[in-house]
């Protein structure tokens, strides 16, 4: 892979989704061993899926992978940290404001 040149890859998936009382989530689990680096995006292919309140719904689908350049890599990595902290300016309270 060079410095510049992104890749794609096809990889089975299992996606899961939660719609729960204790717990609202999306899961998406690779087949084959693939891992997703920094970034990196996925794609999961096929109709959007729906869990009807109270139910979790597990589906196996394929996900094509699209592979950072090793410059984006490079960027992602040096610029994440700044992007994390701008998360934690937020607090979250159950406080009701007046």
């Amino acid at each position: 892979m060079g410095l510049l040149t992104r890749t794609k890859e096809q990889a089975p998936c299992e996606v899961t989704i939660s719609h729960r009382f204790e717990e609202l989530s999306a899961h998406v689990k690779f087949l084959n061993g693939a891992v997703v680096n920094p970034g990196d995006s996925v794609l999961v292919h096929g109709a959007e899926i729906m869990a009807p309140y109270g139910e979790l719904v597990v589906e196996e689908r394929i996900a094509t992978i699209t592979r950072a350049s090793k410059l984006e890599q490079m960027w992602t990595r040096a610029t994440g940290d700044f992007e994390f902290m701008e998360l934690c300016e937020f607090s979250f309270s159950d406080e009701v404001m007046s």
